[in-house]
């Protein structure tokens, strides 16, 4: 199965969507964006907790897939995020992710 991966492509849409809908000033938007993440961190915390079944009360209230999704809006809101900071976010991942993967791998 051949994939093509227009991810950042989507991301560009996004970022346009959101921004043309924001009422808040360029520099708001960044912060508020950032702080996104934090809510969808929190939100896979949740799914997490809920996949256990951890708390007695409310017994197994999500599955993995519903965690698979929580990380995927993560990582959605981060592309999002850095888009919001810089046009230039594919260039800049891809960048970092490079050299983390030369600190880490020895790549």
């Amino acid at each position: 199965m051949e994939h093509t991966d227009h991810s950042w492509e989507t991301v560009g849409r996004l970022h346009a969507w959101l921004h043309e809908n924001s009422k808040y000033p360029p520099e708001q938007e960044v912060l508020l964006r950032v702080l996104k993440l934090s809510e969808e961190v929190g939100e896979v915390a949740q799914a997490v907790i809920g996949a256990k079944g951890q708390n007695p009360r409310k017994g197994t209230t999500h599955s993995w897939q519903d965690v698979e999704s929580e990380l995927c809006d993560v990582i959605i809101t981060a592309m999002v995020a850095l888009r919001t900071l810089t046009p230039d976010a594919a260039d800049v991942f891809t960048s970092h992710l490079d050299l983390v993967a030369g600190r880490s791998l020895g790549d």
